[in-house]
C-alpha cells in the first residue's frame, strides 16, 4: 500500500536565524526563504563530505513535507514528498512518494563546498537569484527497494515508507550504466516497469478519469524555493588574504542560488492515489 498511519510531523527548528554546525564531517544550515506567495519557508540543508551527499528538507504551507537527497557520487538525486491526507474525502492518512533521477552536475554546489559555507547575515529572509524554471520528468517504473544499492545505496533508507512508491526512468538507467563499474542488466533489475509500457497501453491521465479505482497517470510538482547551485568567483585581491595580488588572480567569493520545480508523471493503480491531480 501507498498510504501509511497518519502520525502528527512537524519540523522542529531550534532557531529562526540561519545555522551552522559542523560534527563530524556533518554540516547543517537552516535557512528562512520567501516563496513565490511571500510566504516563509525554513528549509534545513545537511551535507555529509564523508557520505558525499547533500540533503535539502522544508515543509510546504500545505503540509507537505519535501526531502531532497543528492548522493554526488552516484550522481543520483532522489526527491521524496510526504503528503498528508485530505480529511474532507475521508483521507485519515499520509502518502509517501520517491522520485529517483539522475543528477546533473553543476546544479548544486558540492557537499565540501557545502562545509565551507559561511554567511553573515543568519537571520536574513533569502530569495533566489535565478529562476530555472521547471523540468518534466515521465516515470517508466517502480524502483524496488531492496535492489536500489547498485543505483544508490541511499535510496533504500530514504524511500522505506515507499516500498512501492519509488519510481525511476529508463533513460536515467542507461545513463548511469555508462558510468564506471555500472551494468545496465544490474541496474534494469533493480526497476520494475510499469504496465503501461510492457502493454503499450498507457491509462489517462487522472484529472481526465473519474472513477476513484481505476489506473491513471499522476502528475505531481514540487518546487525547491532556493537552494545554492553554484559558486562565484572573484578577480582580484581577497580581503583575507593580502597575499595574492590583483594580477588576474580569482577566488571564490559566494555562491549563486536557484529556484527550479520538478513535475513528474507517473502511473498509480487507481486514481484514489492521486487525488490531487483534479
Amino acid at each position: 500500500m501507498y498510504f501509511k498511519s497518519c502520525i502528527s510531523r512537524k519540523i522542529v527548528i531550534g532557531f529562526i536565524c540561519l545555522l551552522m554546525q559542523i560534527s563530524h564531517g556533518i554540516t547543517q544550515l537552516v535557512i528562512n526563504v520567501q516563496n513565490q506567495g511571500g510566504e516563509v519557508v525554513q528549509e534545513t540543508i545537511t551535507s555529509s563530505v564523508s557520505d558525499d551527499t547533500c540533503t535539502l528538507e522544508f515543509q510546504r504551507s500545505d503540509g507537505t513535507l519535501i526531502t531532497k537527497l543528492i548522493d554526488f557520487k552516484s550522481e543520483v538525486q532522489v526527491l521524496k514528498a510526504l503528503v498528508l491526507g485530505e480529511e474532507e474525502r475521508g483521507q485519515s492518512q499520509y502518502q509517501v512518494m520517491c522520485f529517483v533521477t539522475k543528477f546533473q552536475k553543476g546544479d548544486f554546489i558540492t557537499a565540501d563546498a557545502m562545509a565551507k559555507l559561511r554567511q553573515k547575515n543568519p537571520s536574513t529572509i533569502r530569495t533566489p537569484e535565478e529562476d530555472k524554471g521547471k523540468e518534466n520528468y515521465t516515470m517508466t517504473g517502480w524502483v524496488v527497494l531492496d535492489r536500489a544499492s547498485p543505483i544508490s545505496r541511499h535510496i533504500a533508507p530514504l524511500c522505506s515508507e515507499a516500498p512501492e512508491a519509488t519510481y525511476a526512468r529508463d533513460v536515467d538507467l542507461k545513463a548511469w550504466a555508462e558510468l564506471p563499474g555500472s551494468s545496465i542488466s544490474i541496474l534494469e533489475s533493480a526497476v520494475k516497469a510499469f504496465p503501461s509500457v510492457t502493454t503499450g497501453s498507457p491509462p489517462s491521465r487522472c484529472s481526465e478519469v473519474s472513477a476513484i479505482w481505476a489506473p491513471c497517470i499522476c502528475t505531481l510538482e514540487m518546487c525547491i524555493g532556493w537552494y545554492p547551485c553554484g559558486l562565484k568567483y572573484c578577480k582580484g585581491k581577497p580581503e583575507n588574504n593580502p597575499l595574492l595580488n590583483g594580477g588576474g588572480s580569482s577566488y571564490r567569493c559566494g555562491i549563486k542560488t536557484c529556484r527550479k520545480c520538478h513535475q513528474y508523471s507517473y502511473y498509480v493503480r487507481e486514481k484514489q492515489q492521486c487525488l490531487w491531480d483534479e
